[in-house]
């Protein structure tokens, strides 16, 4: 079954080949102190360097997931208070996180389609992070790296956090626009779910360092302490690291990308669009992902074409949260191949 889910979604096709030669390489008994494994987290950073284009100065951690990052943010690089700009449930989530730890967090929501109105947005100094999710998975929308610039511009004196779960590895950001990026594997990097990717600043670090905030699984101070050395505060998920650095060996860089799935996304919109029955779930070119797609229509339509599309051997992703009757989504992530996205429009376009 080919699924287009957008998250977990298809792994890249060389995976089995990535397994057996984590095996046949003993990577799998690694220990996480040892030399090959200090040697294996130092690639993989540089390969971020050289593939993503995170800035030299920037430091790579593992976590375990996206959502373990929104409790250490919170934790231990937040001193006063967190403000949150989000349109859908993962941002709604991430500030119910931030306020369970610190209670003075607040937020502003705003509508999928709504361009976030960076010229009258005020966030009171009491704030010391603005936290965006830059691709929203549950309502397929997203914030330009123009509007986070504009954000930056505007309030420099504040820290600001990223949720890139679902574009991280699938188009190309600006790091030096925000001191924290976070995301996880199981989307845009085409594998299977376990791992977290944590990206940080210079002045995150020092941020962090200034809060001193010790004494827990997940302090990021002993993270970063260990970090210096290649090495992880806890037995990670060495498979998932190795899985990582193979891919980022063997993918493209990411200008290359973004600018395919940007083409494919194009193709997808006209085909949506020329349909009789469905419609983009986002209709503002501005603030439409890049990465998924969400499509809406009568709930009996929607359930046809799920139903139709799970027969000719292809999983569409299910609508989230109040959205499930009514929509689904598809993953644009860059382990699908040009021809299985084409398969799909050609699916599609007969309704």
């Amino acid at each position: 079954m080919l699924t287009f889910a957008p998250g977990p979604s298809k792994v890249y096709d060389a995976l089995p080949t990535y397994l057996q030669d984590a095996f046949n390489e003993g990577i799998l008994s690694a220990n996480h102190r040892s030399g090959p494994f200090m040697k294996l987290y130092q690639e993989t950073e540089s390969l971020m360097r050289q593939k993503l284009h995170m800035p030299e100065d920037y430091s790579l951690l593992f976590t375990s997931s996206a959502t373990e990052n929104w409790e250490i943010i919170s934790q231990s690089i937040v001193e006063s208070a967190s403000f949150h700009i989000y349109s859908g449930s993962f941002g709604k989530k991430w500030i119910g996180f931030a306020q369970h730890i610190i209670p003075a967090s607040k937020g502003m929501k705003i509508e999928a389609n709504q361009e976030i109105d960076v010229e009258n947005l005020e966030i009171q100094e009491e704030f010391d992070l603005i936290a965006l999710t830059q691709n929203e998975t549950a309502n397929a929308s997203q914030v330009p790296m123009t509007v986070i610039e504009a954000i930056k511009e505007k309030f420099p004196e504040k820290m600001i956090a990223v949720d890139t779960t679902s574009s991280m590895a699938g188009i190309e950001f600006d790091f030096s626009l925000a001191d924290i990026w976070y995301a996880s594997v199981q989307k845009c990097f085409g594998l299977p779910a376990g791992l977290g990717i944590l990206i940080l600043s210079p002045k995150a670090i020092e941020k962090t360092e200034r809060k001193g905030e010790i004494g827990r699984y997940n302090s990021l101070n002993f993270m970063i302490e260990n970090a210096r050395g290649y090495q992880t505060h806890y037995t990670p998920n060495v498979l998932g690291i190795y899985l990582l650095n193979r891919v980022l060996r063997d993918m493209p860089e990411i200008q290359h990308i973004d600018a395919n799935l940007r083409e494919r996304m194009h193709k997808l919109e006209n085909c949506i669009a020329k349909t009789k029955s469905l419609r983009m779930l986002v209709t503002n070119d501005a603030t439409r992902s890049t990465t998924v797609m969400g499509v809406t229509g009568p709930e009996e339509v929607i359930t046809k074409v799920k139903n139709e599309a799970k027969a000719a051997g292809m999983e569409l992703g299910s609508g989230y949260g109040p959205l499930k009757p009514t929509s689904f989504r598809i993953a644009n992530f860059p382990a699908i191949t040009n021809a299985e996205m084409d398969r799909l429009i050609e699916f599609l376009s007969k309704y």
